[in-house]
């Protein structure tokens, strides 16, 4: 099952269908630069029943492509927060976000505790480093030629995919707008989050340093835990059951069988 919810707009897409009960959770899924709510399709599949599996939409991208980027991040948590407030208050928020999900989903997890809604009960940051270890690395002004080799070293896109003109045409101005939101993001420290926060890591990703990702535990005071899966900086998108279970256990909940 795929659809927006009518009262967030096209900022939230739902893969599962709400199931409101004791237990249940709904959990909302923030994605990578360049990436689309898409990439966490798979991740539903194998979640147990009682987690509603939802993701953020961000402009630019599939049905919102002729909309602009948006190229900073404390905007796009703005926009986010706003849409998840129009949620049904059914049951508990948690929230994962990867790589730059993973800033967007703390910034997120902020503005939901700060503003009285409903405060997130877990945020699980994956293939990041801590906010504060965040480093202007100036991607947003890359070649084409530069951001085709990253995408390949990451492995985040198949080779296949990255020959084709066509593709390359609607991925490379999605993936720069979002590089210019992380160039232009700057850390800013502030009261910690109450909600425990996991960090999920890939073994061998250049982008996510064990030193930088333990300054997690630093913006939280409700705890903070490590997992760490084989592979690089998409070790997600080859493993997805294993990554579903450790969710599952994140939010409390017995894995898919």
């Amino acid at each position: 099952m795929t659809a927006w919810d009518l009262k967030t707009g096209p900022w939230i897409t739902r893969y599962t269908p709400a199931a409101p009960g004791p237990g249940a959770v709904q959990l909302v899924c923030l994605p990578h630069a360049g990436g689309s709510a898409t990439f966490f399709k798979p991740l539903s599949a194998h979640m147990p029943p009682g987690v509603e599996v939802l993701a953020a939409q961000y402009p630019g991208r599939q049905e919102r492509r002729n909309e602009p980027c948006t190229e900073d991040i404390g905007r796009l948590a703005d926009a986010v927060a706003d849409a998840l407030g129009h949620l049904p208050d059914t049951a508990p928020l948690a929230l994962f976000g990867h790589s730059m999900g993973a800033l967007v989903g703390w910034e997120v997890a902020r503005r939901l505790e700060a503003g009285g809604r409903t405060r997130p009960v877990a945020l699980i940051a994956s293939g990041r480093g801590a906010p504060a270890a965040h480093r202007n690395a100036h991607l947003g002004r890359r070649s084409d030629a530069e951001l085709v080799a990253d995408l390949t070293a990451l492995s985040g896109t198949a080779g296949a995919l990255l020959a084709d003109p066509g593709i390359l045409a609607m991925v490379l101005p999605v993936l720069r707008g979002d590089y210019r939101a992380l160039d232009a993001f700057a850390y800013r420290p502030g009261v910690p989050l109450r909600c425990p926060i996991s960090v999920f890591l890939g073994e061998d990703d250049p982008w996510a340093r064990g030193a930088d990702a333990e300054g997690w535990r630093r913006e939280t005071t409700g705890g903070t835990s490590f997992r760490r899966f084989p592979g690089g900086h998409f070790y997600l998108a080859e493993q997805w059951p294993a990554v579903a279970t450790a969710v599952a256990a994140c939010l409390g909940r017995v894995p898919a069988s």
